[in-house]
C-alpha cells in the first residue's frame, strides 16, 4: 500500500498555502498567496495578497511583490527588484542586481542597481532583465527578450536586445496604428509611452 502524499502547509490565520515541498521564510506574505513545489521564498522577501509562486520560482530576500503577480515555474528574482500589482512573468524570467558580478567580490548596495516592473507588465517565457531599469505600466516582452533599457507604458518589446515593435493595450492585444484596440480601448501619446482615453464611441444609425 503506498504512502499517503504530506498534507499541504497552510497557514489559516493568514491564508497563505505552501506546498510541502516549497519553501518560505519570510513573514511577509499576504493572504491568498500560494507557493508551489520548490519554490523558494527567501526570509526579507516581501509578497503581496492572491500571488502565485510557481514550482521551482526563487525570491531572494529584499525582493518586494505587489498584489495579484503571478510567478511561473523557475523565475528567478532578486534583492532590489520590485514588482508592482497584476504583473504576469513566464516561465524561466531571470532578473539581475549586478551588471559587473564575479565569484570573488561580494558586493551590497549601494553597489547593486534596482529594477522596477510597473503594474500589469507582462514578461514572457524566458525574458532577461537586466538589472537598473524600469518596465513601465502594462508593457509586454516577448519570449526570450534580453531587456537591457527603460520600457515605455504599453511598448511591446522582443529580441536580443529588446527593440520596441509598437504598442499593446491593457488586455495584451497589439495596437493599430490609429492607437486602437480591438476590444474598444483607445490610446494617445504621452511621455512615458500611450496613455488610455476610452472606449471608441460607436455612432448611430440615423
Amino acid at each position: 500500500m503506498s504512502a499517503m502524499a504530506p498534507a499541504p502547509n497552510t497557514n489559516p490565520a493568514d491564508g497563505v498555502f505552501v506546498h510541502p515541498q516549497g519553501l518560505c521564510d519570510s513573514n511577509e506574505v499576504g493572504a491568498g498567496t500560494r507557493i508551489w513545489a520548490f519554490a523558494h521564498v527567501m526570509a526579507g522577501a516581501r509578497i503581496g495578497r492572491d500571488c502565485n509562486i510557481g514550482g521551482g520560482a526563487f525570491v531572494e530576500g529584499g525582493a518586494e511583490l505587489g498584489d495579484r503577480v503571478t510567478v511561473k515555474n523557475q523565475v528567478m528574482i532578486f534583492d532590489g527588484v520590485w514588482i508592482e500589482n497584476d504583473v504576469f512573468l513566464g516561465p524561466g524570467v531571470i532578473f539581475t542586481n549586478d551588471l559587473r558580478p564575479r565569484a570573488s567580490i561580494k558586493r551590497s548596495w549601494p553597489d547593486l542597481l534596482s529594477t522596477r516592473v510597473c503594474d500589469g507588465a507582462t514578461l514572457g517565457a524566458g525574458v532577461i532583465v537586466v538589472c537598473g531599469i524600469t518596465i513601465g505600466h502594462n508593457a509586454f516582452a516577448g519570449a526570450g527578450a534580453v531587456l537591457t533599457t527603460d520600457v515605455p507604458d504599453h511598448a511591446l518589446m522582443a529580441g536580443n536586445p529588446a527593440r520596441q515593435h509598437g504598442w499593446v493595450c491593457a488586455c495584451g492585444q497589439r495596437l493599430d496604428k490609429a492607437l486602437r484596440c480591438r476590444c474598444g480601448r483607445r490610446y494617445a501619446s504621452s511621455v512615458s509611452g500611450v496613455i488610455e482615453l476610452g472606449p471608441v464611441r460607436v455612432r448611430e444609425a440615423g
